[in-house]
């Protein structure tokens, strides 16, 4: 299955969000390359920025599950670089 390189974009706007959201990205830690996340106290937010190699669905899954969270909004970045795997 091909595999792709891509990083998805978090901005959580309700902490009480925040729990579920880490429990879903512990669910997919296998696709995950790494994190990011950094709190904006002046605007109470969390912006968060993951980078993923993974099946385009299931990049497409993650994003989906994130985005359904409450006061949580997602955008995924796509590389052009694609593997078998």
């Amino acid at each position: 299955m091909e595999s792709r390189v891509a990083l998805i974009g978090i901005v959580v706007e309700d902490l009480n969000s925040v729990e579920r959201l880490n429990s879903i990205l512990h669910e997919y830690g296998s696709y995950i390359i790494g994190r990011m996340g950094v709190p904006y106290k002046k605007r109470d937010i969390s912006i968060i920025s993951v980078a993923v190699d993974a099946p385009e669905d299931i990049i497409n899954t993650l994003s989906g599950k994130l985005g359904m969270l409450p006061g949580v909004n997602t955008k995924t970045i796509y590389s052009k670089i694609e593997k078998e795997g």
